[in-house]
């Protein structure tokens, strides 16, 4: 393989900063599922909703979200996903004034929809905006700065809202302020320089290596849908590790409990900056994969063996087992799907509804058990991880196969 080929560097750069709005859009629920629990009066697993608002809109909007991309292109994409996040702020700061816990829900299931878009746009952007092989490469360097934004926004709402004395009013004037930052960014995205990029094989009439296995519907690549179902513990896990932490500290009554989502994300830019010295020159992305579950099953298990003042830090250390999850899964799904990148990172994205389904079930452990013993819900998500890992992502259908079976019905082109 060419490992020497260069990823263009005014792309990279402008995309990392539209991770980095991903990040911080991501990283408010974090802060919130504390705030909301006194807020609003409600329950840890009523508070864990807004995780379900948020991710719920992945599975609705995600296949929406390819037709956009595909008839606007990847910048209409993004344009329109960043007025969208404004909408979902503003409407953030109108739920606060008002004092509805409802309208507040529905304002991040809109947040969901927009970070759907956007997510999809710049996550096969940047996949097939150089080299196959070192897609991971590119993925965890827009890790970095979506991560460190996710623990920038506890870091930048801990200025307007405080945790231990509670106060819708405080949420109010930051967020209108956010929403109108969105639309500006979201007009000078439309007139910045990005090109439009297609995928290998993406073009119906390109003469490509592969041309002669490329398959009559995107059923015919069994390795994308099993990496919707690892998207989908991957983003549980994820979730698991960087929204639950602020409230785990509260829980144990440590000091500043906002700021402790940072140890979360400081695991995570760790293994970002491995995978960019390591993928893929020493490391594979399957390799990278298999590294990563290994760690995450060994933390999980250490989380709920040791003293509940020592977990906390094993928590943060899930966020480096979880930082080469998302950039080795998605390209490795994405693999020779040709036509159907756009609509195959459409479904991927859907996988996210894990950040969800996941969470919840955590939050009603929490209640059940202790807090500390939830936390082995982790186990069956890296359990499957590291089985596409080894084995799923490798499956494909002959496309003789996929024609017999799209003749026969079974598959819908």
């Amino acid at each position: 393989m060419d490992y020497t080929k260069k990823t263009p560097l005014m792309p990279m750069l402008i995309i990392s900063s539209m991770y980095m709005i991903l990040g911080f859009s991501i990283g408010i629920n974090a802060f919130f599922v504390p705030f909301v629990q006194t807020a609003f009066d409600v329950s840890t697993a009523t508070s864990y909703l807004i995780m379900t608002a948020t991710f719920s809109a992945y599975v609705v909007f995600g296949i929406p979200s390819g037709i956009i991309i595909k008839r606007t292109g990847y910048k209409g994409g993004i344009t329109t996903s960043f007025l969208i996040l404004a909408l979902s702020f503003f409407l953030v700061g109108y739920a606060a004034q008002i004092a509805s816990f409802s309208l507040f829900l529905l304002a991040l299931f809109i947040s969901g929809v927009g970070q759907t878009l956007l997510t999809g746009a710049v996550n096969s952007y940047v996949t097939i905006l150089g080299p196959h092989e070192s897609a991971a490469k590119r993925i965890c360097i827009m890790g970095i700065a979506d991560k460190l934004a996710f623990a920038g926004a506890s870091f930048i709402l801990a200025a307007y809202i405080n945790l231990t004395a509670v106060s819708l009013t405080q949420v109010i004037a930051p967020f209108y302020i956010i929403a109108g930052l969105l639309v500006l960014i979201g007009i000078a995205s439309y007139f910045s320089p990005l090109k439009e990029l297609k995928a290998v094989g993406e073009d119906v009439g390109d003469v490509v290596a592969s041309h002669s296995d490329q398959k009559t519907s995107i059923f015919g690549y069994p390795h994308l849908f099993l990496g919707i179902l690892a998207i989908f513990f991957d983003i549980g896990v994820e979730i698991i590790a960087l929204g639950t932490i602020n409230d785990y500290a509260v829980v144990l009554k440590l000091p500043s409990p906002e700021n402790y989502v940072w140890y979360a994300s400081f695991g995570m830019v760790a293994g970002y900056i491995l995978g960019v010295n390591f993928i893929p020159h020493f490391l594979s992305q399957s390799a990278a994969l298999i590294c990563s579950c290994l760690i995450g099953l060994a933390t999980s298990i250490g989380i709920v063996l040791v003293q509940p003042a020592i977990s906390i830090y094993l928590v943060a250390v899930l966020g480096l087992a979880n930082s080469l999850l998302w950039p080795a899964i998605f390209p490795l799904a994405l693999k020779d799907l040709g036509e159907f990148t756009k609509m195959g990172s459409s479904l991927l994205v859907m996988g996210i509804i894990g950040g969800a389904i996941i969470p919840l079930v955590f939050g009603f452990l929490a209640d059940k058990w202790t807090y500390q013993n939830a936390y082995l819900i982790c186990l069956p998500s890296y359990l499957y991880i590291l089985y596409y890992a080894l084995y799923g992502s490798k499956i494909r259908i002959s496309k003789k196969r996929a024609i017999r079976d799209y003749a026969s019905g079974y598959v819908s082109g």
